[in-house]
């Protein structure tokens, strides 16, 4: 299926739980609701609930006390989620903002982002990377 057409997870919400799924696993080798629970700061029952969503919407597996780990749809989709992530991130500290507000933004853009952009997006960072005259002559005139 093309990129463009592929599933994505839907909301917000569901992008979060997976990316922070997705980082337990590769951190720890597997997630527990707990663990979901403290790192987006929120009540272990409302994870629990998103769980048992992804798990029906065929995202994770989920067992009761046993942990939860990502089906092949919901890997490719967290992996996708934290590639937009990072090629935001990479795009924004070319122009030497604080990290603080590029977390900020980037929170806000990688939900929203279409695969087109975002390859626009990657295209001009490379470009920026690759030719510092450039990067420095838009760097001046982003300066107040």
């Amino acid at each position: 299926m093309p990129a463009a057409t592929r599933r994505t997870s839907g909301s917000t919400a569901m992008d979060d739980y997976l990316e922070q799924i997705l980082h337990l696993i590769e951190a720890k080798g597997y997630a527990r609701a707990i663990d979901i629970s403290r790192n987006l700061g929120i009540s272990q029952a409302s994870v629990t609930n998103m769980l048992r969503r992804l798990d029906t919407e065929g995202l994770v597996k989920h067992e009761k006390y046993r942990g939860t780990i990502l089906t092949e749809e919901g890997h490719r989709i967290a992996g996708a989620i934290i590639e937009r992530h990072e090629t935001l991130t990479r795009f924004l500290r070319l122009f030497g903002l604080d990290e603080d507000t590029i977390y900020r933004d980037v929170e806000g853009m990688e939900h929203h982002v279409s695969r087109p952009t975002l390859e626009v997006i990657r295209a001009v960072a490379d470009a920026l990377e690759a030719d510092a005259t450039l990067l420095e002559k838009v760097r001046k005139r982003c300066r107040p």
